[in-house]
């Protein structure tokens, strides 16, 4: 079994104009939202092993704060620059070759590429994934190569605001 969790990345900062899309920096109400998805997660006795992040500051920045709550130790985090614009197809290729021994999964990215990717699995779709939204997805298979293969079932979808 693998799970695959999709989350948007925490709020970001919009007030420095001259700061370029990459380098915008997370809002504290980013970080409080992206506290509660992790004590959701944690009540709920979910884990993570490995993360997966766009390059975005924004997407590094909530991957940090997830990994520090997860113990997931910096050589478990994967920044990916294809994460940053990417479509479902390409982001479906980051998990390839992951270590089947690894069984869950967090990739940390952006709208429309989150929520389109999410919308490929959920049988209720979704018109946008909020900051901090997450989507869980588990797969019935041993090894991440047969993603796209394998049978899976929504776990849930929670935002920041349903908590």
């Amino acid at each position: 079994m693998k799970t695959l969790y999709l989350m948007r990345h925490a709020k970001s900062s919009w007030k420095h104009a001259e700061l370029n899309d990459l380098d915008r920096p997370l809002l504290e109400k980013g970080l409080k939202r992206t506290r509660l998805i992790i004590n959701y997660l944690q009540t709920n006795n979910r884990k993570i092993e490995l993360i997966i992040t766009s390059h975005a500051t924004r997407a590094m920045e909530t991957a940090r704060i997830i990994a520090h709550a997860f113990n997931v130790d910096d050589e478990n985090i994967r920044v990916e620059k294809a994460v940053y614009m990417a479509d479902p197809d390409s982001l479906m290729d980051q998990f390839y070759d992951l270590p089947s021994a690894v069984s869950d999964v967090m990739l940390v990215g952006h709208n429309p590429s989150v929520t389109n990717f999410a919308n490929t699995f959920l049988e209720e779709k979704i018109d946008y994934l909020p900051t901090s939204g997450v989507v869980a997805i588990s797969f019935e298979t041993d090894k991440w190569e047969e993603l796209p293969f394998a049978r899976f079932k929504t776990e849930f979808t929670i935002f920041p605001k349903m908590i």
